[in-house]
């Protein structure tokens, strides 16, 4: 049974504005889950239109004869991902997606199809390493000090998390099962059985169907956007977020191509904007950006698509880079997953979700551009050792990396909740405001001071603290950010929250 004729049974009958389901053959989904997928492919369907008010979570779980804490979750996950809004006091809407194509829940990527034999027969000898440093957040510029007591910008894990000793065993098995593998250049795309093992995780956990030979291994993202820059030409425009990562933009300034700064609004990059800049290529992370936090919604990423489109020539870099430690509700859909036209290039890396040492990335390639890196650009060597990418392979094919990544969620989620918790029973509380939590590895602390940021961090440094101010990220400086500052938890020892805090307190005024 197809999907859409799935939603349109579950869907049995609407009562003015009381929707009615049934939970009769909800398959391996939560009850949330299900509801929220019922409720998502009647808003796609256009069943539900823009404005119409939803029930109230109370009686919508009366009638569904499920837990209101059910239809909060799924309503909560319709929000995050843009198909719903919430007005205080009044209650919850469906928003406006008319720039979505019509049945876009049911769209099937094609991308699975076989690419050309270049891609199977690509055998390269040559070998080349990369040196690379942080994929996120390296604000020690800000400063020009190092090692502070406490720092609030690093995006390192800590140490006792990762799985020495699941780590150890693979490595051996590796050692005794894989040895002639080991010494036999891999193809220029990386291990097929690393790539395999890739493409069924994402299949699973992120809804995107690919080909193991769209999927290209790298040293590091940076390697990456190298290689890309020369498979879609350094003719063209490149457009990055504003604010932003400042790395991605340097890299293309190193490279000599065109490089734009396209502002953000309060749902991503803003179209209009991208428009006006001439760009062909838009390297964003619409997940969870970096660094105002912010989750592009369903209908400014149709938009971007839309854009993309428009020109042979465009294309979207998404980079997915911590989209696995979403706070609440489920992963926001990869833009990839809903691309039916080839425009997005997909990138993700394991230094978040394993170590920031682990320089083990990837690309996703739409078809195409796939078949044009197998003629023109398989004289590179992988960049990522034989021996690492077996390791890795066997540590996602035997459930390892998604038992890792539970547990990883759940302590990150421990320690955001700790950190949120210290602040708002802190004096530094009635000055403070918290934004942007639900996502990611790092959040959105908002300061109520007369000094300027720059000397807020200043001050915090002095005292042995390390902190980046969100203003620090721009190349136009927009009104009404200053004050904001961002909190990176990830290697914040819990031991050191209310130091922390105290010297914030102490660094505001």
């Amino acid at each position: 049974m197809s999907i859409l004729n799935l939603f349109n049974k579950s869907r049995i009958e609407v009562h003015g504005k009381m929707l009615t389901y049934s939970f009769s053959d909800t398959g391996s989904d939560s009850l949330y889950q299900h509801l929220y997928k019922c409720i998502k492919n009647d808003i796609l369907a256009r069943n539900l239109r823009a404005g119409e008010k939803l029930p109230s979570k109370r009686s919508f779980a009366k009638n569904l004869g499920i837990s209101v804490i059910t239809v909060e979750n799924a309503y909560a996950q319709l929000i995050s991902e843009g198909y719903l809004y919430s007005v205080p006091k009044k209650g919850f809407f469906v928003s406006d997606i008319s720039m979505l194509p019509s049945g876009a829940a049911f769209g099937q990527n094609s991308t699975t199809r076989s690419l050309s034999d270049a891609a199977r027969q690509t055998n390269i000898t040559n070998s080349a390493r990369m040196s690379n440093s942080a994929d996120v957040g390296d604000t020690t510029e800000l400063t020009g000090l190092s090692s502070p007591l406490i720092d609030l910008t690093s995006n390192q894990t800590d140490i006792r998390n990762f799985p020495f000793s699941i780590w150890a065993k693979l490595v051996r098995e590796v050692l005794n099962e894989n040895q002639q593998e080991l010494v036999t250049n891999p193809p220029c795309g990386g291990v097929r059985e690393l790539r395999s093992a890739i493409a069924r995780h994402l299949k699973d956990f992120r809804g995107i169907s690919v080909a193991p030979e769209q999927i290209i291994m790298g040293a590091g993202t940076e390697y990456l956007y190298s290689l890309l820059i020369q498979l879609l030409g350094f003719d063209k425009t490149y457009a990055v977020e504003d604010p932003g990562y400042r790395k991605i933009a340097r890299i293309y300034e190193k490279h000599r191509v065109a490089c734009r700064h396209v502002p953000l609004d309060e749902s991503g990059v803003c179209v209009s904007a991208l428009e006006e800049s001439g760009a062909d290529v838009l390297h964003l992370s619409p997940s969870h950006h970096f660094p105002t936090g912010l989750v592009t919604p369903i209908s400014r990423r149709y938009e971007l698509l839309g854009w993309a489109s428009r020109a042979g020539s465009r294309y979207l870099i998404e980079d997915d880079y911590d989209s696995e430690f979403r706070m609440s509700g489920n992963p926001i859909p990869a833009l990839q997953s809903i691309d039916l036209s080839e425009k997005v290039v997909y990138i993700n890396t394991f230094t978040k979700t394993l170590a920031s040492t682990v320089r083990i990335s990837y690309m996703i390639l739409p078809r195409h551009l796939a078949d044009r890196f197998y003629r023109e650009l398989s004289f590179y060597s992988c960049t990522v050792s034989n021996f690492e990418q077996y390791t890795l392979a066997h540590f996602i094919e035997n459930g390892s990396f998604e038992k890792h990544l539970n547990r990883m969620r759940s302590y990150y989620h421990k320690k955001r909740d700790l950190l949120i918790d210290r602040i708002r029973q802190s004096e530094l509380a009635p000055r403070a405001v918290i934004r942007e939590e639900n996502a990611g590895l790092h959040f959105i602390l908002e300061l109520q001071t007369t000094l300027s940021d720059e000397e807020v961090c200043k001050r915090a440094l002095q005292k042995g603290l390390r902190i980046a101010a969100l203003s620090g990220f721009y190349a136009r400086l927009a009104p009404g950010v200053e004050h904001r500052f961002i909190v990176n938890y990830s290697a914040l020892p819990e031991e050191q929250i209310d130091g922390a805090i105290r010297i914030l307190c102490e660094s505001i005024g």
